[in-house]
């Protein structure tokens, strides 16, 4: 029997690699000599985070509020080098993907500004080594998970139907957020589970 997935939407952090705030914001705090603190409330407590991720801003715009919020200026270097210390890639679930891409289609939803996406080669080269240019966040489509606009207008952009695509995500209101827009989802755990279900709907 032929699987009635068509596409495999991913996301990136707590899927495909590991995500750590506090590295993050320790890394600003270093390069930028402003308290961990405030590093913080800058980027989270503020709403400038929530902003980006859904496209109310621009990447230079975020850029020039952190740098408001911090009283210095922080270069688009500082930003990537504090952004990819909080990565560390989840080596299954990227080998599971790249075996998945062999035979259909796969694409990533992340919950990020375009500085992410951008940069997705030197933040994340093993998610842009397997997904190349199809990885897409929510920013650009005016939106973050869990409002429907993110995942409609990210299957929109793949030519994908929304019944067709089986959305893989490790927090539970964006699995929800992609079923009541009428995608299949499923809320990642680990990879061994995400193969077993993989294997349910004979996409391995």
């Amino acid at each position: 029997m032929t699987s009635p997935i068509a596409l495999v939407l991913f996301d990136m952090e707590g899927v495909l690699s590991h995500y750590d705030r506090g590295a993050r914001t320790g890394r600003l705090s270093a390069l930028t000599g402003v308290a961990p603190e405030t590093v913080r409330h800058a980027i989270w407590g503020s709403g400038l985070e929530a902003r980006a991720d859904a496209g109310e801003i621009s990447a230079d715009e975020y850029l020039d509020a952190l740098g408001d919020l911090l009283g210095r200026r922080v270069s688009r270097d500082e930003w990537l080098d504090s952004r990819r210390a909080s990565i560390t890639p989840n080596a299954p679930a990227v080998a599971l993907a790249e075996r998945l891409a062999a035979r259909h289609r796969i694409a990533v939803l992340t919950n990020n500004c375009r500085l992410v996406t951008d940069h997705v080669g030197y933040l994340y080269p093993p998610v842009a080594r397997v997904f190349g240019e199809h990885v897409y966040p929510s920013a650009a489509f005016g939106a973050a998970k869990p409002a429907a606009r993110a995942y409609l207008g990210c299957v929109a952009q793949l030519g994908a139907a929304p019944d067709a695509t089986l959305f893989i995500d490790d927090t539970e209101a964006n699995v929800t957020g992609a079923v009541d827009a009428g995608l299949h989802g499923y809320r990642f755990v680990d990879a061994d589970a995400l193969e077993q279900e993989l294997v349910r709907w004979e996409l391995l």
